[in-house]
């Protein structure tokens, strides 16, 4: 647990799921904890992630609930073990916000991301120069001596896609494509990377038209974690001034996988996106000619 007993997103994800088990089972916190053995603030605890939760328990709860699926049980398991390991990020934890650290872990987990890109290149795809001139653009202040630190976490971070390790698939908007927010030579330079990293086997990306209309504002910026073998989405983040925000109801997520798939259905189709960027890339090079 990180200090003051806040909980990580691992312990959180696991607390979920176990309390999403016991839901279903029909049991109630003081039936859990009788299964259990223990007082039911301790179920409470391990359900809001406040407390590292003992693979036995993890185990004697699951029977309880009737859940014999040995993936479900290993899943679980592993994401206990998980939680106790120190992730890369912590090693920048006094320079970044703890919400951003929570964002990166969800990333380092996932097995298939999705992003939907309202305003700028997704950071996952962004050069070190358009994340240091988006990083100093932005209201909110960031030391120039961290921007450094900034864009190179946004770089390490860029790994988990360069080594294939989950599937990544970008919804860009048209207008972060053809009307630049950068120096010029910086937007052909991340053109080429969009279009460098997008013909990797693992990653999609999709641009929306401007003919999509309305479609493009009724949705702000997001993205989705998946964490095992199928692309259901298990989290949500969502960016604003305040921080990054993280949803984690089957409410939220069955909305916003309603939103991105139809964000996808209207976005041209990788190919078609490609050739648009293409074309961007190129009318840009000719401007500077």
């Amino acid at each position: 647990m990180p200090a003051e007993g806040r909980p990580t997103v691992r312990s959180r994800r696991l607390g979920a799921a176990l309390k999403r088990y016991r839901q279903a089972a029909k049991f109630d916190q003081p039936q859990a904890a009788e299964a259990l053995g223990v007082h039911p603030t301790r179920i409470s605890r391990i359900e809001s992630g406040h407390v590292k939760t003992r693979i036995a328990e993890i185990r004697v709860l699951l029977s309880a609930y009737g859940i014999d699926d040995a993936q479900v049980r290993v899943k679980l398991e592993d994401l206990a073990k998980q939680s106790k390991h120190r992730g890369w990020w912590l090693e920048h934890a006094e320079h970044l916000r703890a919400d951003y650290l929570d964002h990166i872990a969800l990333e380092d987990d996932a097995t298939h991301i999705r992003v939907w890109a309202q305003a700028l290149v997704p950071g996952l795809l962004q050069t070190p120069a358009y994340a240091e001139s988006v990083i100093t653009a932005s209201p909110i202040y960031v030391a120039p001596e961290r921007v450094g630190q900034t864009v190179k976490v946004r770089e390490v971070r860029q790994a988990k896609i360069e080594e294939g390790g989950a599937a990544f698939t970008a919804i860009i908007w048209e207008p972060v494509i053809i009307h630049p927010l950068v120096r010029a030579e910086i937007h052909r330079e991340q053109l080429a990377r969009i279009l460098e990293v997008g013909s990797r086997q693992n990653v999609t990306v999709q641009v929306l038209p401007l003919s999509a209309g309305a479609l493009a504002g009724e949705t702000s910026a997001f993205a989705s974690f998946s964490f095992g073998a199928g692309p259901i989405v298990e989290a949500v983040t969502l960016e604003n001034l305040r921080g990054t925000s993280i949803l984690e109801s089957p409410e939220d997520l069955a909305a916003y996988t309603l939103a991105f798939d139809h964000l996808r259905s209207a976005a041209l189709a990788p190919d078609a996106s490609a050739q648009l960027i293409q074309r961007a890339l190129q009318r840009s090079k000719d401007d500077a000619s």
